[in-house]
């Protein structure tokens, strides 16, 4: 019974740093992304707040927003794999 509940917590530990890693995965420097957008929007010579740089800055966000959704998809398929094929690695 013993051996049980230690595997229990084994795997209850694995699974609470596998959650934290996920979520600092999510943290980043936002203030250095933006400081990337306005660098790269800025390039061709385009005013901050002309009709140009907003659709920049835009289609910069789209594209992060689409990367954190394919991120997210392949993490939750991983997830649903790992689920329904314990055995195995």
């Amino acid at each position: 019974m013993q051996f049980s509940s230690a595997k229990r917590y084994a795997a209850a530990i694995l699974a609470a740093l596998l959650l934290s890693a996920c979520a600092e995965r999510r943290q980043t420097a936002l203030s250095t992304l933006d400081q990337d957008d306005d660098t790269i929007c800025r390039a061709n010579n385009v005013a901050a707040g002309s009709p140009a740089y907003i659709a920049c800055r835009k289609d910069r966000d789209v594209l992060r927003d689409n990367a954190a959704a394919r991120t997210d998809h392949r993490q939750r398929d991983l997830a649903d794999y790992m689920m329904n094929h314990p055995d195995h690695p």
